[in-house]
């Protein structure tokens, strides 16, 4: 599958008809899936490599479990770690698990804790649908594969692809230094305008965080365009105290 996957992201090998047809049967059947999944939803992400006994699984577990009291869906990558927590969660709390899960050479296992389930062999597919499924995003602590989730989600806001959702990340001690970074280089240098900074909401506070995201969908506040959601947010900016 690896090979494959090299191939038809390589410039030297084309077999046009084929990939073609590949990618667009994955993005069919992912549209399914997404079908399958009743609004609202939450996408939930953070790292694969932690285990149960992890303060930060601990966490991702009761969002999920939150979220599912508040009647929504949970969307997770699938796998283990963070995934699992939200999964687990979600279906203690009687909620719909949805797992959208990656064919990898490493850790990626499907975790038990889902109830709708489909596995990518490609990113590019599988984020359309873990976007395409969400009312917002939760970030827990993560490795690439989160930061890659997390920009994409800014990007795709930012530019107008995608509905002004939330996007909250827990967990302040851990994403500050990123934080205090964009502010002072991209936003210093003038890369990205001042209202872009706000496009995040960082808390330690979970109740805050799940809050924020089933009110933004109870006041419909996603159909607001972007500079208008951060007005009304203004004290919810991606930098706390300083």
């Amino acid at each position: 599958m690896r090979d494959e996957d090299r191939r038809i992201l390589s410039a030297q090998e084309v077999d046009l008809e084929r990939d073609v047809a590949l990618i667009a049967d994955e993005f069919r059947r992912g549209f399914e899936a997404v079908g399958r999944v009743a609004d609202p939803a939450v996408a939930i992400f953070g790292s694969a490599r932690i285990g149960s006994d992890d303060p930060v699984y601990a966490q991702a577990r009761e969002a999920g479990r939150r979220f599912a009291a508040a009647g929504f869906a949970v969307v997770t990558g699938g796998g283990p770690g963070v995934m699992e927590a939200a999964n687990r969660g979600a279906r203690e709390g009687g909620g719909l698990s949805v797992g959208f899960n990656i064919e990898l050479p490493h850790e990626q296992a499907g975790n038990p804790y889902v109830d709708v389930s489909l596995t990518f062999r490609h990113f590019y597919s599988r984020k359309t649908m873990l976007v395409k499924a969400a009312e917002g995003f939760m970030l827990f602590p993560g490795g690439f594969g989160t930061l890659d989730e997390l920009f994409e989600a800014l990007t795709l806001i930012q530019t107008g692809k995608v509905s002004h959702f939330p996007v909250v990340l827990v967990g302040s001690d851990f994403w500050q230094g990123m934080l205090d970074w964009i502010h002072a280089k991209p936003l210093g240098r003038g890369m990205i305008a001042p209202e872009d900074e706000h496009l995040l909401f960082v808390t330690d506070d979970l109740d805050a965080g799940v809050e924020t995201i089933v009110e933004c969908y109870r006041r419909n506040c996603a159909a607001a365009p972007a500079a208008s959601v951060e007005s009304q947010a203004a004290a919810e900016t991606i930098r706390t105290e300083r």
